[in-house]
């Protein structure tokens, strides 16, 4: 969950560790720190957002250093159990992301030897049985000391004892290598550094690095030397910057034409038909099951939808955290996440491996763990995503499965050529419907203001709108701090009833499908209670009028495809909902970005 940067060359070490450290907040944010080699090994640290350090920290220099930024997990927050953690000679330190499992017992028995620890983190354990096992080379000191852990870490380690140089090891958590002209980067993520340098090397599970200012070396725990391949990131410094926007969220939002075009990109065409995913054969794919987490788990429950009805299968949506211990584990097995890291998700993946299951995953971050697992990976190219709060990997995501979904569809048989070409066009006009409902948002800033002195929040929806409902309702309480729960559209009447009021207003998801008239009588049970009610319908739609105290419309589109204007919607009303309330939009309290611990 927290970032890590790490920098070996010829510029102010503090200075760059910093910049990568505001680029990677979004990781985690309840403390920081850096540790800086110049003619000694200096450690800095505060509790709070970057800015905290930024502001203490005094003018040091070195062309060595390391920074962290913390999502807590073992320990509370405060400057002891802050990043990096250091030995007892002071001379090591150590930052991390990831849980060590045995630390406790490696703790005890590094205290029986004399050993003093100063925060409650499994972290230090590291900084700890490095100096241990220090016989006047970092490298075999580090080499020594991973062997003895367990559980997940990416570490960087430096030392004033040998202050020309980073070691790096990685297992199960992210870490990256940056090759710049005699300078050098670590991170968790690629935008910390990617200002200076578009050349990646991504670290394996299992991997050692050791870096220095010239030169980038990666081995096995065991020291035999290992290629990686050097890649180019597509994308700039500039995609990772906010580029005008008051939050990168809202940047993020109105990325989505773009993405969508990107998702789309080189995949499909109206002509012969054909969709190309390059995930091998499919066509034998007689039934599929989807795990995920968050977010992703909703645009899962949205893919089944599409899958069941496009490609003709059945589909299970499961819940990576509870598939991994309890799921039936048999025949194709798709993993959704974001990140590629998410720990639940990659656990549950390799569980399904184990069982003999296929595997597949749709993904967002090249190099990633997922795409080392999966069997067959599908990227979906949205970019760098900063703010916490997903939106357009969400989207790209619905938009991989219906690529997914029409292609197993047409080898199948599920599909004839005209219908194949017909979902095609709706896919083309995607991004263009995107960029109508970007282009028209003041009505959807006027019935934010509406929502923002409620507490609660009801969302119902239909069909697929059932689970961007429940999308809808997870961004409203991410970043706005209002209590929000989706519902499929007849659901309310078993028991959620009660908790209307004149002060609880319920947004309904209103398309032109076999449920309309449901959801008009649904809605009509809703106004009945007093409760005011916000429909999300079609252009040229009336009658939702007569029905509704407030109506935001999208362009039109069948049911299936008008998911995506109308997740949109709710993400910007979401948005402006919580910007009207003073809220720290980007960085919302409690949560992080990648969730890469269980």
């Amino acid at each position: 969950m927290c970032g890590i940067t790490g920098y070996m060359g010829f510029r102010n070490a503090s200075n760059i560790i910093l910049e990568g450290l505001k680029r990677l907040e979004y990781r985690g944010y309840d403390s920081s720190g850096v540790g800086i080699i110049g003619d000694k090994l200096l450690v800095f640290k505060e509790v709070g957002e970057i800015r905290n350090l930024e502001k203490n920290i005094p003018e040091i220099h070195g062309r060595l250093g390391i920074g962290h930024t913390r999502w807590a997990t073992h320990g509370g927050v405060c400057k002891e159990n802050a990043h990096p953690q250091l030995s007892c000679n002071k001379r090591i330190a150590v930052v991390h992301n990831g849980i060590i499992e045995n630390f406790k017992e490696l703790k005890e028995e590094l205290q029986e030897g004399g050993h003093r620890f100063l925060s409650e983190t499994d972290t230090e354990v590291i900084s700890h049985l490095i100096e241990e096992n220090y016989k006047g080379d970092l490298e075999d000191a580090v080499r020594d000391a991973i062997k003895k852990l367990s559980g997940s870490y990416s570490i960087v380690v430096i030392s004033d004892l040998e202050p020309d140089k980073l070691i790096c090891a990685r297992k199960e958590s992210p870490l990256v290598i940056g090759m710049g002209d005699k300078e050098n980067f670590v991170a968790s993520d690629i935008p910390a550094f990617l200002k200076y340098t578009n050349r990646v090397k991504y670290l394996h599970d299992g991997d050692i690095c050791i870096l220095t200012g010239e030169s980038v070396s990666i081995t096995d725990v065991d020291g035999n030397t290992i290629d990686r391949d050097e890649e180019l990131i597509e994308w700039d410094a500039e995609e990772a910057e906010k580029g005008g926007f008051e939050h990168y969220m809202l940047k993020e939002i109105y990325e989505q034409p773009h993405c969508i075009s990107e998702t789309l990109r080189g995949r499909i065409s109206e002509v012969e038909p054909w969709i190309q995913l390059e995930i091998g054969n499919i066509e034998d794919i007689d039934k599929i099951t989807l795990i995920a987490c968050g977010t992703s788990y909703y645009s899962c429950m949205a893919g089944k939808y599409i899958i069941e009805n496009l490609a003709g299968i059945p589909v299970n949506v499961e819940r990576s955290s509870e598939y991994r211990y309890f799921g039936r584990k048999s025949g194709v097995v798709l993993a959704v996440t974001q990140s590629g890291e998410t720990a639940d998700t990659l656990a549950a993946l390799r569980e399904a491996k184990k069982h003999g299951c296929r595997t597949m995953a749709i993904i967002n971050v090249i190099g990633s763990s997922a795409t080392r697992i999966a069997d067959r990976v599908i990227l979906t190219r949205a970019g760098p995503e900063i703010g916490v709060a997903a939106t357009k990997t969400f989207t790209a995501q619905i938009v991989t499965f219906f690529l997914l979904a029409l292609s197993i569809g047409m080898k199948n048989g599920n599909l004839k050529t005209k219908e194949v070409q017909s979902y095609v066009s709706y896919l083309r006009q995607l991004p263009g419907v995107t960029r109508k409902v970007l282009g028209d948002i003041e009505k959807i800033k006027d019935i934010a203001k509406v929502v923002n002195d409620k507490q609660t929040a009801f969302f119902i929806g239909r069909g697929i709108n059932y689970p961007i409902a429940l999308e809808g309702a997870l961004k409203l309480k991410e970043i706005s701090y209002m209590h929000a729960e989706g519902f499929a559209g007849g659901e309310l009447k078993h028991g959620p009833f009660a908790l209307l009021t004149k002060r609880t207003p319920v947004v309904a998801i209103v398309s032109k499908d076999v449920s309309y008239k449901k959801m008009l009588g649904n809605i009509g049970e809703v106004k009945a209670r007093n409760s005011p009610v916000i429909s999300i319908a079609e252009e040229g739609d009336d009658e939702i009028e007569k029905f509704s105290d407030y109506v935001i419309y999208h362009p039109p589109l069948p049911p299936l495809f008008s998911s995506i204007p109308i997740t949109v919607i709710l993400q910007l009303l979401a948005y402006y909902t919580a910007n009207y309330k003073g809220r720290s939009i980007d960085k919302p309290r409690n949560l992080a970005k990648s969730v890469t611990v269980e």
